[in-house]
């Protein structure tokens, strides 16, 4: 869909009312009063056959009479005139339609109808939008907003009125303010994509109850991110929740992994909402997560710090230089220490004289500065003469500050004046901390966002066995595989399950007990008994023959007894893992509904609830990712560490979940895999019992909610020297091989490539070349060399537009391999591609003086257009007819 249609909508020049009503409380009258009470520029055009005239606006009895195409249309009649009016306007070639009201059986029939048209729809159900840097209220809400750098998008009507009266009352400004309502056209993630680039958006908030399409939208929030804050409340934690929402059901701690994998930012309730959106207004950007506390009493600065160190917060520790600088101008019965206590005889020039020695040091990452009513220190006195310490210090619009000044009456003045100076204010000192958090938990959720991975040396993969496997046990009609069954499949991946071998009978399995030695496990196999624990079907630690035939019968007996028509398909015999001091874990793949396949990870040994005893993770993982996974679970107490003789090896933890995330990537039939229990010791990982359901689905591209790596593309190439080396895509573990590339490439080149002197690239500007999105993005490398021995020599890259019809491209040799033909071979790799991939053009820029590009794009059929008093040359090449 266009972003075109999206600049109609949000920076309208023409707006109609259908439905336009000089009758108070009818919803064309309100929006007609909106509309006309701002101070937008532009026509706005009631239709209606009833009024000549509306709110003293010439009005047009239909959609036809209209003198111009309006750029937005706003419907607010009776829903059974939607479609009817829908048709007109997409007749009229009206760009964009607000809809206000509308029933779910209407929904399809709006949503064909604008694609027909090729016009973006608002809503239906929507509350409408505020543009307030262009004065425009196209909604039914009379509260008016301030301009202001933050975007509000919000998918329920409800919430976006409560945002709005508290933002009214805190003077919190807006950039935008919309209401998505249901959605059936423009969304989320087309919205993060136009505000990323608006001037006016500094910061974004969402109010989420569900998302229609996971790829789409982390997609569109990951490119937003890497370039503003993103905030986001989403409801429906619950599954009652979700129903009552009409969500689809969806495991909660899913939206969180995949808010965190995206970047974003999550606060819980409304109450850390309007905290947030006093963060994301005012607060500077963190350097780091030690926080420094000043408070006028013991008990404040107490919960400050309880809530600190409960939410895993760091405080920063004072050097003893700094410490005695501050007791020479504090009474002797203060001692300092973070917090620093103050006294509540505290005088606001006590805290003048602290605060002006703090803003000269660095031993801290944030202030919290906490005041509570006193008749030493009247509130919005301290806190004018803090505003104007601020504002005076050379440092005071660097460090970062929050302040928290606690009481009613008697602060409303104070946090006032805070709001006006710009710094947050919160009204307790946990909800001032709560916001410090938020931001050092985005700061890590964007750190982890562009950690470099390591690749895992030798990782085994038999994609064609594992698929062969698969596709003879779903020919025989088998879709559930146990130990037994899964042991090849996993070996393939290089995953080792402990050797297990089938008995029918008791008689069998005390001769296969005698064979591989005691002590042995026995455990039942059935299809239609889901839980073994139900029937005691798995019997550990047998040590002799007798054992071993009472355990098979009694198994026998108890699962006929509870499951008369169950299979019984005989039992499995293990010997037991000798692992001392073990601990027992479980990795669990399964379906979500929103997000396809889910990695959870936890402990062994308990009754599974993924919602309390699992952290979950959205496949691909690389290492990075998986060890993100396995610490989120330590600190978490998901996974709690025994401090055995050996310790978790996270690393080996981390290169299993690796291993498991690309046997489900590349094998779209298994649609849930139990890895139960999981017994590790050390580094030593041993698989006891390893379960798998299978189905026959061909492996949809918006199977997985994160594009994989794309292993297609991959292409041994001969150079015209005979030399060969590898086209491949870019990889987030290749950061290291493209700095050392880039370094042998000369500062001319460089030049021609980026139109600037670069001296170095930071691990940010390597970590955004590297870590792409393959759905919007495509870099190929050159490589050549051993494992262990590989260098990149020329990259080829093309960012496409959202809608995906024009993306920019570039290409770059290494400056010693040219003449080799290279360039030329990486450029038409990146034309195939991006003509298979749907794009109508590929554009460029480069230099008059870059003869060779030049020359190229001449030979592969680029259009050349040399603009000298500009100093640049635009290229382009049609790939697909629009």
């Amino acid at each position: 869909m266009s972003q075109s249609g999206l600049e109609a909508l949000l920076r309208p020049k023409s707006i109609a009312v259908l439905g336009a009503s000089d009758k108070p409380g009818r919803a064309g009258n309100l929006m007609m009063r909106n509309l006309l009470a701002g101070t937008f520029n532009g026509p706005i055009l009631p239709v209606t056959p009833t009024y000549t005239a509306v709110c003293g606006v010439l009005a047009y009895p239909d959609v036809a009479s209209l003198p111009i195409r309006p750029d937005l249309a706003i419907i607010c009649t009776h829903a059974d005139r939607n479609l009817d009016l829908l048709i007109q306007l997409g007749e009229k070639g009206c760009k964009t339609v607000i809809v206000l009201s509308s029933y779910p059986q209407q929904f399809s029939e709006l949503k064909a109808c604008a694609q027909r048209y090729a016009m973006r729809l608002l809503g239906p159900n929507s509350l409408g939008l505020f543009a307030p840097w262009q004065g425009l209220n196209a909604s039914f809400s009379p509260v008016p907003i301030i301009p202001g750098k933050l975007a509000f998008i919000s998918q329920s009507a409800a919430v976006a009125n409560t945002i709005l009266d508290w933002a009214q009352q805190r003077a919190v400004g807006f950039s935008y303010f919309i209401s998505l309502g249901d959605s059936v056209d423009i969304g989320v993630d087309d919205l993060l994509d136009f505000l990323t680039k608006d001037s006016k958006t500094s910061a974004i908030l969402l109010y989420l109850e569900h998302i229609s399409d996971a790829r789409r939208f982390l997609s569109a929030s990951r490119s937003a991110s890497r370039n503003k804050p993103i905030l986001v409340i989403k409801s429906g934690r619950t599954g009652q929740a979700q129903r009552l929402l009409n969500s689809p059901p969806s495991l909660d701690a899913a939206y969180d992994a995949a808010i965190q994998r995206a970047g974003l930012l999550r606060v819980q309730d409304t109450h850390e909402l309007f905290s947030a959106v006093e963060t994301l207004s005012h607060m500077r950007p963190l350097r780091g997560e030690h926080l420094l506390i000043v408070s006028n009493g013991a008990a404040p600065a107490a919960l400050a710090l309880d809530q600190l160190l409960l939410r895993n917060g760091k405080l920063a520790k004072l050097t003893e230089n700094s410490c005695e600088q501050l007791r020479a101008m504090l009474p002797e019965n203060i001692s300092v220490s973070n917090p620093i206590d103050l006294r509540d005889d505290a005088t606001p020039q006590r805290y003048k004289s602290v605060l002006t020695n703090l803003l000269d040091s660095k031993e801290y990452d944030a202030i919290l500065l906490i005041h509570s009513p006193s008749a030493a220190a009247e509130s919005s006195n301290t806190a004018k003469l803090l505003i104007e310490t601020i504002a005076n210090h050379p440092r005071g619009k660097r460090v970062p500050l929050l302040t928290n000044w606690n009481g009613e009456h008697s602060s409303i003045e104070a946090r006032k004046l805070f709001t006006e100076a710009g710094l947050p204010t919160y009204r307790t000192p946990e909800g001032a901390v709560t916001a410090f958090m938020h931001m050092v938990e985005y700061r890590r959720n964007q750190q982890q966002l562009k950690e470099t991975p390591t690749l895992p040396q030798d990782l085994k993969k038999n994609t064609g066995r594992a698929h062969s496997l698969i596709a003879q046990a779903l020919a025989e009609g088998t879709t559930e595989l146990d130990t037994h069954e899964v042991r090849s499949i996993l070996q393939d991946y290089g995953l080792s399950i402990l050797p297990a071998w089938i008995a029918s009978d008791s008689a069998e399995a005390v001769h296969i007990a005698a064979q591989v030695g005691y002590p042995v496990a026995l455990k039942l196999r059935s299809p239609d008994i889901d839980h073994k624990s139900d029937v005691q079907g798995v019997m550990l630690y047998l040590r002799t023959a007798s054992e071993v035939e009472q355990a098979a019968e009694a198994i026998f007996d108890r699962a006929a007894l509870a499951f008369p028509q169950a299979r019984i398909h005989g039992l499995l015999v293990q010997t037991m893992a000798n692992r001392p001091g073990a601990q027992e874990l479980r990795i669990v793949v399964e379906h979500d509904a929103v997000f396809g396949p889910l990695i959870m990870f936890g402990e062994g040994g308990i009754e599974w609830q993924p919602e309390t005893h699992a952290t979950v993770a959205l496949p691909p993982l690389n290492m990075a990712l998986a060890r993100y996974l396995v610490l989120q679970a330590l600190k978490s107490g998901k996974v709690r560490e025994r401090y055995a003789l050996r310790p978790l090896d996270i690393a080996a933890i981390s290169r299993l979940l690796v291993q498991v995330s690309n046997l489900i990537i590349d094998c779209p039939e298994i649609t849930r895999l139990d890895i139960h229990p999981l017994l590790v010791s050390g580094s030593e990982l041993t698989l006891l019992d390893v379960s798998i359901k299978l189905a026959n689905v061909s492996d949809s591209p918006s199977r997985l909610a994160i594009r994989p790596y794309p292993q297609q593309y991959e292409e041994q190439i001969t150079l015209k020297d005979g030399s060969s080396c590898l086209f491949r895509p870019i990889l987030p573990e290749d950061e290291p091989l493209l700095k050392e590339f880039i370094r042998q490439v000369t500062s001319e080149d460089l030049y021609y490539r980026y139109f600037s002197e670069i001296n170095e690239f930071t691990h940010d500007d390597l970590a955004n070349m590297t870590q792409i999105d393959y759905d919007r993005e495509m870099a190929f490398v050159a490589v050549r060399g051993q494992i262990y021995d590989l260098e990149i020599i020329g990259v080829t890259r093309a960012v496409s537009d959202p809608d995906n019809i024009d993306a920019e491209f570039s290409v770059l040799v290494r400056s010693d391999l040219k003449g080799k033909g290279l360039g030329r071979r990486l450029l038409e790799k990146m034309i195939d591609y991006t003509t298979d991939h749907g794009l109508q053009r590929l554009s460029g820029i480069t230099m008059p003086h870059n003869s060779g590009m030049i020359a190229l794009a001449h030979k592969l059929g680029f259009e050349v257009d040399v603009q000298y008093q500009d100093g640049i040359v635009n290229l382009s090449l049609m790939l697909n007819q629009p």
